[in-house]
C-alpha cells in the first residue's frame, strides 16, 4: 500500500474520517460517534502507511489530538480560520467533502497549521482565560452599577471607587428600594467575582513562573506580571514565530484589509490570530500611554491624523513587536529606541 494522508473531519459527536493516497485516490470513509476506541479501530489497519492525520482545530479538539499523539501518530491540528479560502467558492460542502479536503492538504503540504500548546500547560492557560472571562463578566457588572447611579442621581463615580463601596454607602446614594436592589445584585456579583479572579490569580502565580526569555517582557512599557503570565501562556513557544511581523499577526494587532489598484476592496480574516494576546497588548497599550510621556505622544500623534480605535491598535502592534524583539534577542526594552 502507498503513503496515505487522513483527514478528521470533527464534531461535538461524531467524527468523519477520510483517508486518500498520495495520487488523492480515495481509501477510506467512515462517521463514527466520538469514542476513541472506535476511531482508533478504524485507523489502525492503515497506521503503518499514515503519513499524518489532520483534525480541525474545533472547540473540544484536545481529547482527540492528545489520544492520537499517544498512540503513535503524527498530527496536524488544522487552522479552519486560515484555511477559510480553501473552501471559497464551493457549491457544495458537508463532512465528506471536509475530511478529504484536510488530507488532500496534506498531499499538497499547503495545509495551514495551528499551534499544539503542550497538554502538560494547557490546564494553567485555561485557568487564567477562564481569569479573563471573570473580568470582563465583573466589568460589565460595574459598568451596569455606574450607568444606574450615574442616570438615577447625576453622579459619576470611577470603578475603582465604586467596588469600594459598602451596603450603607448605596443606601445613602441610591433611596429607592428596587433601585438600591438591583445595586446590590450587581455589587454582589462584582464582590463573589473578585474573589474567584483573586483567587486564581494566587493559583497561576504558585504554579507558574516567567521562564526565559518572557521575563523581558517586564521591562516593556505597560506590561505588568499579568499581561507577561498571560503573553507568556498564550505564545508557548516563541521560535514558531520568524519575525516580528508574524508574532503581530497572531496577536491581531496588524489590519485586516484586502486592497486592489490602491484601493479597499474588502475585510480580511479578522478571526486568523489568538484574542487573548489582542487583549493583552490592547491593556498594555492603554496603560502605557497613561503611564509614560512618550507613549502618550506618539499615541496622540496618531489620534491626530485618524480615530481612537487604529490609534490604539497601532500603539498595540508597537508594543507587540518590541515585545518580540525583546524576548527573541533577551534585551531589555528601550524607550528610546521605540518612541523617537
Amino acid at each position: 500500500m502507498s503513503k496515505l494522508y487522513c483527514g478528521l473531519d470533527l464534531h461535538s459527536s461524531t467524527t468523519y474520517i477520510g483517508i486518500m493516497n498520495e495520487k488523492y485516490e480515495k481509501v477510506f470513509k467512515k462517521r463514527v460517534q466520538n469514542e476513541l476506541p472506535l476511531i482508533l479501530e478504524r485507523l489502525k489497519p492503515f497506521k503503518k502507511y499514515l503519513q499524518g492525520i489532520a483534525v480541525e482545530s474545533t472547540y473540544n479538539w484536545y481529547w482527540l489530538v492528545d489520544a492520537l499523539q499517544s498512540a503513535g501518530y503524527k498530527v496536524h491540528l488544522a487552522n479552519p480560520a486560515a484555511m477559510e479560502r480553501l473552501y471559497d467558492g464551493c457549491k457544495f460542502q458537508d463532512d465528506k467533502y471536509s475530511s478529504f479536503r484536510l488530507a488532500e492538504s496534506l498531499v499538497l503540504g499547503n495545509l495551514r497549521t495551528g499551534y499544539i500548546y503542550p497538554k502538560e500547560e494547557r490546564p494553567i492557560r485555561d485557568l487564567f482565560r477562564k481569569r479573563l472571562f471573570l473580568v470582563n463578566k465583573r466589568t460589565s457588572h460595574i459598568l451596569s452599577l455606574k450607568s444606574l447611579i450615574d442616570r438615577t442621581t447625576g453622579i459619576r463615580i470611577k470603578s475603582e471607587d465604586l467596588i469600594k463601596f459598602k451596603h450603607e454607602d448605596f443606601q445613602n446614594l441610591l433611596k429607592d428600594e428596587y433601585f438600591l436592589m438591583r445595586a446590590m445584585a450587581d455589587f454582589r456579583c462584582i464582590e463573589v467575582l473578585s474573589s474567584q479572579i483573586k483567587s486564581i490569580e494566587k493559583q497561576v502565580r504558585q504554579k507558574c513562573i516567567l521562564k526565559e526569555p518572557f521575563h523581558y517582557l517586564l521591562t516593556v512599557a505597560g506590561i505588568g506580571n499579568i499581561l507577561a503570565m498571560t503573553i507568556m501562556l498564550e505564545v508557548g513557544t516563541l521560535s514558531r514565530f520568524r519575525t516580528a511581523g508574524d508574532f503581530s499577526s497572531y496577536a491581531r494587532c496588524v489590519p485586516a484589509r484586502k486592497e486592489s489598484a490602491g484601493k479597499k476592496k474588502g475585510e480580511g480574516n479578522r478571526k486568523n490570530g489568538n484574542k487573548y494576546l489582542s487583549w493583552a497588548y490592547a491593556e498594555a497599550g492603554y496603560h502605557a500611554r497613561i503611564n509614560y510621556e512618550p507613549v502618550k505622544k506618539y499615541y496622540q500623534r496618531k489620534l491626530s491624523k485618524t480615530n481612537e480605535a487604529v490609534a490604539s491598535r497601532a500603539l498595540a502592534c508597537k508594543l507587540a513587536k518590541a515585545s518580540f524583539f525583546v524576548m527573541r534577542d533577551q534585551v531589555v526594552f528601550d524607550m528610546n529606541k521605540l518612541f523617537r
